[in-house]
């Protein structure tokens, strides 16, 4: 295992250590009839290419205000997110998001989902190589058999299999998830957690993700972002996670520095930043 800057790194293919997604000193404002309301104030953060970061913390602390503004759905009201230097102002095919609640057009098969999104980012592309790009995304989730069945036929785990390959069908640099497996219950969610790490490791691309499930962030993340309470939240703390790659599961619950980085974060949440009732 190789350790820079602090950061276990695996064998796999190296990761450009340039700046790569850059949030620099952004801030969100909302006017309200009582006056503005800061959710984000001075967010600094530089994720490298090849990253998986996850972003945790308590409802209402500004996370899908941040991941919006990445993906260029939201725009901050000071500072700027720039990917590879370009100031993002819009969305664009380069930034993909997968929402918790799998966003499929319920009229269409999983097939025309998928196709939808690469028809709309590769018009000139033949439509020979488009459904071939279709079918090997939706193979990559497990979805050959199903590819003719339409959302309300699939399960959740089915749907959000096909929001994933909806997203990743068009290269996109940066994959934003935003609690993509809030919904799922615990088994189907330990099998996608796995598939996407595997994805992430044949197309390195980099990946922030909002999780509340501090277990899934340890085991997803090369950095795990936490967010203070809001209004006005801040990034609290980043905590560098040094498990080795590719992660077994059964050996992470195993090993005491698992458990410790767990109770770390757990103390950040719910003692240092605790929700008030």
């Amino acid at each position: 295992m190789q350790i820079l800057d602090g950061q276990a790194l695996d064998s796999s293919p190296a990761m450009n250590r340039d700046p790569f997604l850059v949030i620099d000193n952004v801030s969100k404002v909302y006017p309200t009839p009582n006056g503005p309301y800061t959710v984000l104030d001075g967010i600094d953060l530089t994720v490298y290419e090849g990253e998986f970061i996850c972003v945790i913390g308590h409802s209402g602390c500004g996370k899908s205000t941040l991941l919006n503004m990445v993906a260029g759905f939201n725009k901050p009201t000071t500072g700027e997110v720039r990917l590879q230097t370009k100031r993002i102002t819009q969305p664009g095919p380069d930034r993909m998001m997968v929402f918790q609640n799998y966003a499929l057009l319920p009229w269409m098969s999983a097939f025309e989902n998928v196709y939808l999104g690469v028809d709309e980012v590769y018009p000139d592309k033949p439509r020979a190589e488009k459904v071939k790009i279709v079918r090997e995304h939706l193979a990559m989730v497990g979805l050959t058999e199903a590819a003719d069945k339409k959302p309300g036929q699939l399960s959740g785990g089915m749907k959000q299999r096909v929001a994933i390959a909806r997203a990743l069908a068009i290269r996109p640099e940066v994959l934003i998830l935003d609690e993509p497996f809030g919904a799922l219950d615990a088994i189907t969610k330990e099998e996608l957690q796995e598939e996407l790490l595997q994805i992430w490791r044949d197309h390195r691309c980099t990946v922030m993700m909002i999780t509340h499930d501090i277990d899934e962030a340890l085991f997803l993340a090369d950095r795990l972002v936490m967010m203070t309470n809001g209004p006005s939240a801040q990034i609290g703390e980043v905590l560098e996670i040094p498990f080795p790659r590719p992660r077994d599961r059964a050996q992470l619950l195993e090993s005491p520095e698992y458990y410790s980085l767990r109770n770390y974060a757990l103390d950040f949440l719910y003692s240092r930043f605790a929700l008030a009732h």
